[in-house]
């Protein structure tokens, strides 16, 4: 670089001058702007891309990325001033790409919508409107206004400053106030001017040079104009300053020279991007405190995808950004409620910190970070994981560590969400054979046979996700190449791995830490890496027009689609071998890999999504004949594989189950082998969970799912949906239906599951528009009858909808399937579902069929019999039923008429009597009516106070009955009714009822009325009745008044009135009356207000 730097010098053969510093000396020559005419019209023939640089520029632009401008100046004593000129000139930002990461969150935004808020679009905008004013460039700083009429209600001008040292942007300042991460869209603009316009700018020297050109008295004037048009602002400033400089022994006057903020970078300053660190601190803690919503979530989601940008282009900001966020995070008091309380974070929260846990394993993995900053990382993780709020890395511990418990104390801390990072930073990359590996040459290697395969491939056998950490550190810094040929080592020893555990045998051994659901997605990180470099990237538009930057080049974006090709590595022998085949290989061996459950919901929550998003990134893949090739190879290797595959013959009782990878090899592989996908299919089936287990204890399926397998519902819905699957591929193989058939029966232990697997067939076997499909009809049906087995004893709050869903699958089948449920009843429903439900659609479904006469007779015959089954192993439910089926049949319907009276006895109550008689009155059987209504009668007791009591109705109805059907029948119930029915207002409105018609009306044999006398209150039946309803006034008369206050003197009185109109049907009604109140007057003579109140009533 020195070299580079003398050879400008010896190209430049201008005069010399002196040069300016942080803290600028007062000697020394003077600084000069080279003619702005000249330099104008050369930048201009710079900017044809098409025209070579000159050795100047290229040294220049080098020197300005490079070394500060301190050092060019301590380095040589004399400077060419042109040298100068274009070592300022370059030291601005050149990329477009730098300013917009620094100026949004997401650098591609897919939608456009979203993309144009972005503060990046919004300053190409303002720059295209012409928004931008008064640019000035004096040394290291750039100042400009810019007039902002887009996107502010009213004009407004804003100033805006930006300071530059190495092609960075190291301060930024702008009128507008905005409080933000990232840059406004206002010093956007300022930044892309200086990009695409750098020739129009008017270039200064930094200002201590300009100072060194002028004599006292202008120094003097100069000073007291500033002061003069800033004397609010600065006239404080300036006087302190004066003070101090006029104190000869004052800090000021030990240092040499002055500061000067426009002379660039001193020797010993940081390079890097500006970001504001408070901004940041500020928004992390924002998004914390809304907790888990939705948008929250995403902008810190936004804020690690930033981190992993700028470590990608080897930006420092990335790690003091990740820290700062670290920092907050641990700060939110949230975590100090969870640790008291022993309760789990939220589940986007923990997300979070997962995420976050990941990139400082990515930060302290960098291949070039040196061993001072690594044992700096290591230095603040460890001190982050002895905090007490610290999250552990399992994120369903809730251990609380407690100091004052001694026990807890002596056992080791558990591990915390840092820990994987801080094993990381025990890593190196000094390995000869990784270093090999990296550097994409073998041919000098060490050739030991457990570093290489068969093929000449390099081996790398270290744990998995360590492995594949290493790769997501690579890319995560910007070295694809080298991350990309790791991962193909890493590939190559999974599938070396697969081949030497094939032949393994003895204890079924299943993985502890499984690589999918794992904290650092190993699998992912390799499927990724691999089909990344087989994306075919197709040129669009770009969301701007294209602007020529500082290097010449024309900022286009890229965007890659997803069409991927069969790019080939470099060590491969074999030509069918691409990075796409060994990225399906990595997905397939870690799909398939065979291993346990992990303990607690949110780990096995975190192993569903990570194994249904790599599914959808294989079925996104459009299969060729090679990766068709790959996907019968692989599924055979799983499928004969030992102790190492899930799919193998013997499984762990605790291993994952399978079923969500088979159903994507078995919808894969039908195409091509529909042998080798159903063997998948079948095998994945099994749920050894379940089925060695006691399944029908529901203790135990409710202890499984609530203590341990927290995903069990989902796992049996996968289930399920592989047997579709199955089941639809089959239905027209007999031999593969009844296999499939089989082995749904055998392995599916959820009803409902079973269930929606009946009814998915059915749905498909009666599919609209097409011939119905009579062997997968029959197989649905089949699976019905064995969900019915299954929930006949058990509670089932979809059981109705089973059972009706199973009568109309038996419908569509027809006459036979109608005839087996019902003779077979009793295995499959309950007596009031088979009388309710089955039998009653039975009865209707003939006429839909279209079945012969004989047909319809056999089928009703077969209802009968069961509704008189039913009814006798459960009268009180299913005799109504069993009457209303057998009404038809005069043979039938006495057998259950007699069920009924034989049941009312001992089995049935009066309400279930009371409704069979109003159905026997209503179909015209009024005696058998009047004899199920005495039989009710008897089981009936209602008390003086029960004038609400819901049997009120049908004593009305019975009564009324009996008056109808003759007084025989009326002096037959009366001796009942005053038995059991103690109150007095349901005995004296039954006792009015009696007499507003003449008995027996409905009793005339020809139909025709003869005239007959009303009953008589004196006589019997009715002198009975009015005598129990005189009784029942007078003991309710005194229960009332025993407990009476006088807020019920109103209702009482009203009471005793009805009560009189009672008394007067009677021939001496009218003295027992009296006789009661002068009773009433003498026992409760307390209660004068009462009294008082019936003597104006009643005239006592």
């Amino acid at each position: 670089m020195r070299r580079m730097l003398s050879l400008v010098i010896l190209f430049c053969r201008s005069p010399m001058a002196a040069t300016p510093k942080r803290l600028c000396c007062f000697g020394g020559g003077e600084f000069k702007p080279e003619n702005r005419s000249k330099r104008s019209r050369r930048d201009r023939n710079y900017q044809d891309i098409h025209q070579t640089e000159s050795l100047l520029d290229i040294c220049a632009k080098i020197v300005a990325e490079n070394i500060p401008f301190q050092e060019v100046e301590e380095r040589f004593d004399r400077i060419p001033e042109p040298v100068q000129s274009r070592i300022v000139y370059w030291s601005f930002p050149r990329n477009e790409r730098d300013i917009c990461m620094y100026s949004s969150f997401a650098a591609n935004t897919k939608e456009n919508n979203d993309a144009q808020k972005l503060p990046f679009h919004q300053g190409i905008k303002l720059l295209d409107a012409g928004a931008v004013e008064n640019v000035l460039q004096i040394g290291f700083h750039l100042s400009g206004t810019v007039r902002d009429t887009l996107f502010s209600e009213d004009e407004k001008l804003y100033s805006v400053s930006i300071s530059f040292d190495r092609c960075k942007i190291t301060a930024v300042n702008c009128g507008c106030g905005n409080k933000d991460i990232f840059w406004c869209q206002h010093v956007v603009a300022l930044s892309l001017y200086r990009i695409r316009k750098a020739t129009t700018i008017d270039l200064r020297v930094p200002i201590s040079e300009t100072l060194l050109q002028m004599s006292r008295e202008q120094l003097q004037k100069f000073a007291q104009y500033l002061i003069a048009e800033h004397h609010t602002e600065v006239l404080p400033t300036a006087q302190r300053l004066a003070d101090e400089i006029l104190q000869s022994q004052s800090e000021i006057n030990k240092l040499a020279g002055a500061p000067d903020p426009t002379a660039g970078a001193s020797i010993g300053d940081e390079n890097s991007w500006h970001l504001d660190e408070e901004q940041v601190r500020e928004q992390v803690k924002t998004y914390l405190t809304q907790g888990a919503y939705y948008n929250s979530s995403n902008h810190l989601s936004s804020m690690f995808t930033k981190v992993r940008e700028m470590l990608r282009v080897q930006d420092s900001n990335g790690a003091r950004m990740l820290t700062l966020i670290t920092d907050e995070f641990l700060a939110d008091p949230r975590l100090h409620v969870w640790r008291t309380q022993a309760t789990p974070m939220t589940d986007k929260c923990r997300q979070l910190w997962d995420e976050l846990g990941s990139l400082w394993v990515c930060v302290v993995l960098n291949p070039k970070c040196s061993s001072t900053e690594k044992q700096c990382w290591q230095k603040m993780l460890k001190r982050w994981a002895l905090l007490d709020v610290c999250p552990l890395e399992d994120a369903d511990s809730t251990v609380v560590q407690l100091t004052i418990n001694i026990v807890a104390a002596a056992k080791p801390r558990s591990r915390t969400i840092f820990q994987r990072a801080i094993e990381a930073s025990e890593l190196t990359w000094l390995d000869s054979h990784l270093q090999c590996i990296l550097g994409a040459s073998c041919q000098h290697c060490h050739r030991a046979i457990a570093l290489f395969n068969s093929q000449g491939l390099p081996l790398w056998s270290e744990d998995i996700p360590t492995a594949c950490a290493r790769i997501d550190a690579l890319r995560s810094h910007g070295y694809s190449d080298e991350a990309l040929r790791l991962a193909v080592a890493v590939v190559e020893t999974m599938k070396e791995q697969q081949k030497s555990l094939m032949s393994s045998g003895g204890q079924v051994a299943a993985a502890c830490d499984g690589w999918v659901g794992h904290t650092l997605d190993p699998i992912g990180c390799l499927y990724t890496t691999l089909t990344r470099a087989s994306i075919v990237p197709e040129e669009t538009a770009p969301s701007a027009p294209p602007a020529i930057n500082m290097d010449g080049c024309a900022t286009t974006e890229r965007r890659p689609e997803s069409s991927h090709s069969h790019y080939h590595h470099v060590a491969a022998s074999d030509h069918h071998q691409s990075y796409l085949t060994l990225a399906l290989e990595a997905a397939l061996i870690g799909l398939g890999q065979h291993r346990l459950m992990p303990h607690g919901v949110y780990a096995q929550q975190k192993l569903v999504k990570q194994e249904d998003r790599l599914i959808i990134f294989l079925q996104e893949l459009e299969l060729d004949a090679t990766l068709v090739a790959v996907l019968k190879r692989q599924s055979a290797l799983l499928l004969a594989g030992g102790a190492s595959s899930g799919l193998g013959v013997s499984s762990h009782t605790e291993s994952v189950p399978m079923h969500t990878f088979a159903r994507f090899l078995f919808s894969s592989l039908l195409p091509y082998d529909s042998d080798l996908a159903f063997r998948i299919g079948l095998r994945a089936m099994r749920l050894p969970v379940l089925e060695e287990g006691d399944v029908d204890n529901d203790d135990f399926v409710n202890d499984l799912m609530n203590r341990r397998w927290f995903t069990l519902s989902h796992i049996e819905s996968q289930q399920c949906e592989l047997a579709t699957a199955m089941l639809n591929a089959a239905k027209d193989d007999m031999l593969r239906l009844r296999t499939v058939l089989e082995s749904a029966g055998e392995h599916i232990h959820s009803s409902a599951q079973l269930f929606k697997l009946a009814q998915d067939a059915f749905k498909t076997a009666t599919a609209p528009e097409l011939p119905r499909h009579y062997a997968l009809l029959n197989a649905s049906l089949e699976l019905g009858l064995q969900v019915m087995r299954m929930t006949l004893s058990k509670l089932n709050w979809r059981r109705r909808e089973m059972v009706r869903w199973l009568v109309t699958c038996a419908t569509e089948l027809g006459y036979n399937a109608l005839l087996s449920i019902m003779t077979n009843w009793y295995t499959l429903f309950t007596p009031l579902e088979a009388t309710g439900t089955v039998a009653t659609c039975v009865m209707s479904a003939p006429i839909q069929l279209g079945l012969s006469y004989h047909q319809q007779k056999q089928l009703a015959t077969c209802a009968r019999t069961l509704a008189l089954q039913c009814a006798s192993k459960d009268a009180p439910n299913c005799a109504l039923c069993a009457l209303t089926l057998c009404e038809k049949d005069p043979v039938a319907f006495e057998p259950a008429y007699q069920i009924v009276v034989d049941a009312a006895e001992h089995v049935m109550n009066s309400t279930q009597l009371f409704t069979i008689a109003r159905y026997m009155e209503h179909r015209g059987f009024a005696q058998r009516a009047y004899k199920l209504a005495l039989l009710a009668m008897r089981g009936v007791h209602i008390v003086y106070n029960q004038d609400a009591h819901p049997a009120i109705n049908d004593i009305h109805w019975a009564c009324a009955l009996s008056h109808s059907l003759g007084k025989h029948e009326l002096a037959n119930i009366i001796p009942l009714l005053v038995k059991n029915v103690l109150c007095a207002t349901v005995l004296s409105d039954i006792l009015r009822r009696c007499t507003l018609s003449t008995p027996g009306l409905a009793s005339a044999i020809d139909g025709k009325r003869r005239p007959m006398k009303p009953l008589s209150y004196d006589k019997m039946p009715l002198r009975q009745l009015l005598e129990a309803a005189i009784c029942a006034y007078v003991s309710t008369t005194h229960s009332r008044l025993t407990h009476i206050s006088p807020r019920h003197y109103g209702d009482f009185i009203d009471f005793l009135s009805k009560a009189r109109e009672t008394f007067l049907l009677a021939p001496n009604g009218h003295l027992q009356f009296m006789q009661l109140l002068e009773n009433m007057k003498l026992v409760y003579k307390g209660k004068k207000k009462l009294m008082l109140l019936i003597k104006e009533r009643f005239g006592l």
